[in-house]
């Protein structure tokens, strides 16, 4: 049976030090501010990102990697023998998984490109147990199984504090954008479909705290929560609100935040988080 190694992309935000315990390769986007280039999570850092985002009059810019890019990856990877599962960021989102699935089909080994349908944690999810699979023995249809039922899963939810870089980005109007802003309406929004869909709007962080602790518990009744995260852009204060809320509620010993990569940050603007679980 071929060994398998799994690659994914930089929006999946974990540490490095799980990504090397993992034998995860990442193949990172860029991101350009200002009319300068980062490779997302090596040139530049989320607090850096932020800062200059804060400052910059223009909404950044991502690029999945090219095709070459990866094809060179796999063929490296694939050189030994050994079978490649890729699993990208939604593709409602950024070209990456067609880049992926271009470079698959040149490259010279087996490569399965999966779509995620999701972003940050709640791509992580897949990562890890595919991972995990692979250390395990498990072939590439079994890991391709299991990550469809993880998709199925899974809920993220998004809330943002301001709304600037959705209309720069053309996701809403400046209309609806200012009347919000003037209401100090906080939108809450699912990435279930791999897109950006307002499910809720609120006016505090208590209220926000309150409706996404309300779905985790909704949603993983007579379950087990089999993973679970928050990702903040800005929002440490609300993030740690939301883990104590959770952490007084459930059973879970704790709860990870970590900074998003300036990739999603881009789109999500200052003070967002992102709240992402899913229970079998």
């Amino acid at each position: 049976m071929p060994n398998i190694k799994i690659v994914t992309d930089s929006t999946l935000d974990l540490p490095k030090h799980i990504l090397e315990e993992n034998d995860i390769i990442v193949v990172p986007l860029s991101i350009t501010i200002d009319g300068e280039s980062y490779v997302d999570g090596i040139d530049i850092a989320p607090d850096e990102f932020i800062r200059k985002m804060k400052q910059s009059e223009e909404l950044p810019k991502s690029s999945q990697p090219p095709a070459g890019q990866f094809l060179e990856v796999f063929n490296s990877l694939t050189a030994d023998g050994s079978e490649v599962i890729a699993i990208h960021m939604t593709s409602k989102m950024s070209g990456t998984v067609q880049s992926a699935q271009t470079a698959a089909q040149m490259a010279e080994g087996k490569v399965t490109v999966i779509d995620s349908k999701y972003i940050s944690h709640a791509l992580a999810f897949q990562v890890l147990e595919a991972a995990k699979m692979a250390k395990e023995g498990k072939t590439s249809e079994e890991i391709v199984a299991r990550m469809d039922q993880i998709q199925k899963a899974t809920r993220l939810f998004v809330v943002v504090d301001t709304l600037d870089n959705l209309v720069k980005g053309g996701r809403i109007g400046k209309g609806k954008a200012m009347l919000s802003s003037l209401l100090n309406i906080k939108p809450i929004a699912s990435l279930d479909t791999g897109e950006y869909t307002p499910v809720a709007k609120v006016r505090s962080q208590s209220q926000i705290v309150k409706y996404l602790v309300k779905q985790l518990l909704q949603d993983s009744e007579g379950k087990e929560i089999k993973g679970i995260g928050i990702t903040e852009a800005d929002a440490m204060e609300l993030s740690i609100k939301l883990k104590e809320a959770i952490l007084e509620v459930t059973s879970l010993e704790d709860v990870t935040i970590n900074a998003t990569t300036p990739v999603i940050s881009t789109h999500t603007g200052v003070g967002a988080i992102g709240f992402m679980y899913y229970a079998e």
